[in-house]
């Protein structure tokens, strides 16, 4: 099984940051409906989640990432890291 299905099934643990919460993909992912070809964004927003991740590979903070897109929230940054952390962690070697 796929880690992205796995985590689907099972929930992500995204609790960082002091807190706990058992997440879906679905909770912390969603595809832009205004674009048919889009990739995931953060819900609410239709800001990709793979910017957050260029600006991870950049050398940048998740600070400069949240003062860029102020529509998304530090919570949601944390749980897509944490979804992302969870999978790659659930994988097994076959599977990255």
């Amino acid at each position: 099984m796929s880690p992205r299905k796995h985590a689907a099934q099972q929930g992500c643990f995204c609790g960082l940051g002091g807190f706990s919460t058992v997440m879906t993909l679905d909770d912390v992912i969603e595809r832009d409906s205004r674009q048919m070809s889009s990739g995931a964004v953060f819900p609410g927003t239709s800001v990709p989640i793979k910017l957050l991740f260029e600006f991870l590979e950049d050398d940048q903070t998740v600070d400069t990432f949240l003062d860029q897109f102020p529509m998304v929230s530090r919570d949601q940054a944390r749980a897509v890291l944490g979804a992302s952390r969870d999978m790659l962690l659930s994988a097994t070697r076959s599977e990255i």
